[in-house]
């Protein structure tokens, strides 16, 4: 399989999210899957965290869109992932966390 630019990110986010000790998923888009989901899925402290990863000029999807938002709107946190980004995920998350 090709390494993608979004495949890197997805790599790097594990990464940060192994090295936190956070349970996460990355869900298999079989057709049997939810469309939409999230491309990573975790658990941290306690808390469901849904990570949508993109690359380049990559932009969400209504659907992927619609999803982030209701993971917002039960209290989770949701968010959209790039290069620009991924560097600054750990300090994302533990922000959100003092918030909560």
């Amino acid at each position: 399989m090709a390494v993608t630019p979004e495949s890197k990110v997805k790599t790097k986010i594990k990464r940060t999210l192994d090295s936190m000790g956070a349970y996460f998923i990355q869900p298999v888009g079989t057709g049997f899957g939810s469309s939409g989901a999230p491309d990573i899925v975790a658990c941290y402290k306690g808390f469901f965290i849904g990570i949508e990863a993109k690359a380049g000029k990559g932009k969400t999807t209504a659907l992927q869109e619609l999803n982030l938002a209701k993971i917002k709107m039960m209290g989770g946190l949701a968010l959209v992932i790039n290069e620009m980004n991924v560097s600054e995920l750990r300090q994302l998350i533990e922000t959100w966390l003092k918030e909560k």
